[in-house]
């Protein structure tokens, strides 16, 4: 790997593509290529063939997915299991076809059973039944892992899965409608300290009962991991990638609120779902080959903060048909 390495990034301009591109221009990589989604449909498996026949890249990162909280996947699993399972097969079977040795397949820790052991290790795969909130975004990544595993054992090339835990961060989705909880709750709590009624800041409503546990992984951690991975030969198939630590939702709403200046009351919608009770990723395996996150949560929350503060005016709510 050197920095003239051709190094094709799919959905660069997201959350995690566009972090992993800064971190990769940082480093002295100077052959990035990326396409928006108006320049190559990836769930058009035509048109992603011509583009790797007609661009020959070395290294192949996948950044690219149909993402969502729990509304999300609920109102659309269709999209969220074929979508992904296009996009994903699509660049992994071009891949292939070309000659890639290198690829790197981003995943979700919500590829584990619901009720597995905590921490979450590799292992759990397969082992019991999914969360059903998120089951269809689940699917369409597990076939995504088993690929690049069944390419590793028939052919011998170097595809990798990382399965990063929640992430957050600059360039995040912060619409209500289709957002993971904690961008959201960045959102709700700031709007709240706009409005006032007699003096007091607005309620804020926040889902479930509080209670579940979860792990948080600053997406500038998450894009060193890739680095890390590309730059060396771990030697398996599927690592986790998180800090290793978890908090209530009840505390990381706390913890936003008082970041954000939020003094109002917090209500609990418990006629929402909560969702897994806990996933706390299991991270030692990719500690044992060198990589370990590097930010607090406070501090990745407030950074996230001022990068929603200073680009607020950019957001338009989505709509999935």
């Amino acid at each position: 790997m050197n920095s003239k390495t051709k190094i094709y990034i799919a959905g660069h301009r997201g959350m995690v593509g566009s972090a992993i591109w800064r971190a990769l221009e940082s480093k002295g990589y100077s052959n990035l290529l990326g396409k928006t989604s108006q320049e190559l449909d990836l769930r058009n498996q035509a048109a992603v063939q011509e583009f790797f026949e007609r661009e020959k890249p070395d290294v192949v990162i996948d950044a690219a997915a149909r993402v969502g909280g729990i509304l999300a996947n609920n109102n659309y699993p269709y999209q969220f299991l074929m979508e992904n399972m296009q996009i994903q097969n699509n660049l992994i079977d071009s891949s292939l076809k070309a000659d890639v040795q290198k690829f790197i397949f981003l995943g979700s820790s919500c590829i584990y059973p619901k009720l597995a052991p905590q921490p979450l290790k590799e292992d759990y795969l397969l082992t019991g039944p999914l969360e059903p909130t998120n089951e269809w975004y689940a699917v369409a990544k597990i076939t995504g892992v088993k690929a690049c595993e069944a390419i590793r054992k028939q052919f011998g090339k170097d595809y990798i899965s990382l399965m990063p835990t929640n992430l957050y961060g600059p360039y995040d989705n912060f619409d209500l409608n289709t957002s993971h909880v904690l961008p959201a709750m960045i959102r709700k709590f700031h709007e709240s300290c706009q409005s006032t009624v007699n003096g007091q800041q607005s309620t804020v409503t926040l889902w479930g009962s509080g209670t579940p546990m979860r792990e948080f992984l600053y997406v500038e951690d998450l894009a060193e991991a890739v680095i890390f991975a590309l730059e060396n030969n771990l030697g398996d198939n599927l690592y986790n990638v998180g800090t290793g630590e978890d908090l209530s939702i009840k505390e990381l709403a706390n913890f936003i609120q008082k970041i954000v200046g939020h003094t109002g009351e917090i209500l609990w919608d418990s006629s929402k779902p909560d969702g897994t009770p806990r996933k706390l990723m299991d991270v030692s395996k990719m500690e044992k080959a060198g990589w370990k996150a590097q930010t607090s949560l406070e501090k990745g929350i407030r950074k996230t903060y001022q990068w929603f503060l200073e680009h607020q005016g950019d957001f338009k709510e989505i709509k999935i048909k």
